[in-house]
């Protein structure tokens, strides 16, 4: 009777056991379908390498759903079309934005949602769209691998020019060179004694030189010193002389004027006599006359002095 009684015991145990499970089960089923979902169609203009069905959506980094679809676009099969589920608490405005992303390292591609502004209207369904569109911007990674090609293409390049730099004809010219430069350095280390006497040599001889420029520097002094002042005595005795000189014409200018009558009642024996002495006095004067214009320019542009005026008889 305690065998039996103690079936019965572990019978009743695993039925009951057997029932909460169930129901467990049950009410997980239960609360996983009465959770709200939405559907949105994200539109993609290139491709979508690494993404797939399951794929993860994030909004601004938070995990809100998946990829349930990925088709082409009937009308363009340029476009990529996925749909994805969303969490039916995800704020997705008029203006949120997507684009593709990779998670991590490891190259899986998901679609990354962002934007939204506060003020914006929530994205709901049309009759035109059932389903709400989401049109995606061109990412980073599109572009990466859309100039992939060139840049493997000028990778290849400049290898292929390292390649040429460091050809064996290069190598040999460049160990050449580097074998002469060795030998002019052992050259002048052989020579460290003679190249000192000459730069000492050198330093004497500029001092000499200094010295030199030195001396001709006070002898340029003192010649134009002395020349200075020989040049301003003669500049005076100059002066002085211009002054006699137009002195005397205007002491004969005016003895010929005041004796002009006299003169005019010469006879013509004695007209012929004075005339010529007259004439070669006038013309005596008028070389004295430009003489002394010829000075008096000169001692000006020399002396800086100005020009003494001309003489006009009263």
């Amino acid at each position: 009777m305690e065998t039996r009684a103690h079936h019965i015991l572990i019978g009743t145990f695993a039925i009951l056991a057997f029932l909460l499970g169930l129901g467990f089960v049950l009410w997980l089923s239960k609360s996983s379908a009465d959770r709200e979902f939405r559907d949105f169609d994200v539109v993609f203009t290139e491709a979508v390498t690494g993404l797939s069905k399951g794929g993860l959506v994030q909004y601004n980094g938070i995990k809100v759903g998946e990829v349930t679809q990925l088709k082409l676009a009937p009308d363009d099969p340029r476009k990529v079309i996925a749909r994805i589920r969303l969490e039916g608490d995800t704020p997705v405005k008029v203006d949120t934005e997507a684009k593709l992303g990779l998670l991590g390292v490891t190259g899986t591609a998901f679609i990354q949602l962002s934007g939204g502004s506060p003020s914006s209207k929530l994205l709901l369904p049309t009759e035109e769209h059932p389903v709400p569109v989401i049109h995606a911007s061109e990412s980073a990674l599109s572009k990466l691998l859309s100039s992939g090609e060139d840049i493997v293409t000028s990778v290849n390049q400049s290898l292929l020019r390292v390649g040429q730099l460091l050809s064996k004809e290069n190598v040999d010219h460049v160990s050449a060179t580097l074998q002469h430069i060795d030998d002019v350095a052992s050259t002048v280390a052989e020579q460290r004694g003679d190249l000192a006497k000459a730069l000492a040599q050198l330093a004497d001889a500029s001092s000499e030189l200094k010295s030199t420029l030195g001396t001709l520097n006070r002898m340029a002094n003192t010649t134009s010193e002395l020349i200075d002042d020989d040049v301003r005595k003669v500049m005076q005795s100059t002066d002085k002389a211009i002054s006699a000189i137009e002195r005397v014409a205007g002491s004969a200018e005016q003895m010929l004027d005041q004796n002009q009558a006299a003169i005019a009642n010469f006879s013509d024996q004695g007209l012929r006599q004075v005339g010529p002495t007259l004439s070669e006095l006038r013309e005596t004067l008028r070389s004295f006359r430009q003489l002394s214009d010829q000075l008096g320019s000169s001692n000006t542009l020399l002396l800086g002095r100005d020009q003494p005026k001309e003489f006009t008889p009263k």
